[in-house]
């Protein structure tokens, strides 16, 4: 465990960068972002029946990024920049991200009667998403800490005591 305190989160309040800029932030990172979506999405065709894979991954993947993203900006404050929260996590992970077609995905496997698969690709979806976001905000603190511990030689005692 790290010894440094994770960070408590800010209050809500107006972003500290002018409106109009946050907005435009926003704006531009949600179009990359649902454009990589798109981009995954017609290099990986999910079939029209079965576990909607792809949607999947982009879940999962962008709750891992978001893990860093928080870790980085919010715990540790290692990005300060006043837009890269509403660029990179609402703009570009919102975009990218989709709950809306996680829940078409599951409406239409209830539909075609594909319970079993409809009720895996919930719980799944929910698991891993939640599983991928602390995995990446664990690793990220870990290599955030890596330099900052003491080296100790192997084969070291403690040189410090007096005999």
């Amino acid at each position: 465990m790290s010894e440094q305190e994770p960070r408590e989160l800010p209050e809500p309040g107006p972003p500290s960068a002018p409106q109009g800029r946050v907005l435009a932030a926003v704006a531009a990172g949600g179009a990359l972002g649902a454009l990589a979506r798109y981009g995954a999405l017609v290099l990986w065709p999910t079939p029209g029946h079965g576990f909607p894979w792809t949607v999947f991954a982009v879940n999962v993947t962008g709750c891992a990024l978001i893990g860093v993203l928080m870790v980085l900006t919010v715990e540790r404050g290692r990005i300060t920049h006043p837009l890269v929260r509403p660029f990179l996590g609402v703009g570009v992970l919102g975009g990218y991200t989709t709950f809306s077609t996680y829940a078409a995905d599951v409406s239409g496997l209830l539909v075609r009667q594909e319970i079993a698969v409809a009720m895996a690709y919930t719980a799944a979806t929910a698991v891993a998403a939640l599983g991928s976001v602390w995995a990446a905000a664990v690793a990220t603190r870990a290599w955030l800490d890596r330099g900052e511990r003491p080296a100790v030689r192997p084969g070291a005692r403690d040189e410090g005591r007096t005999a």
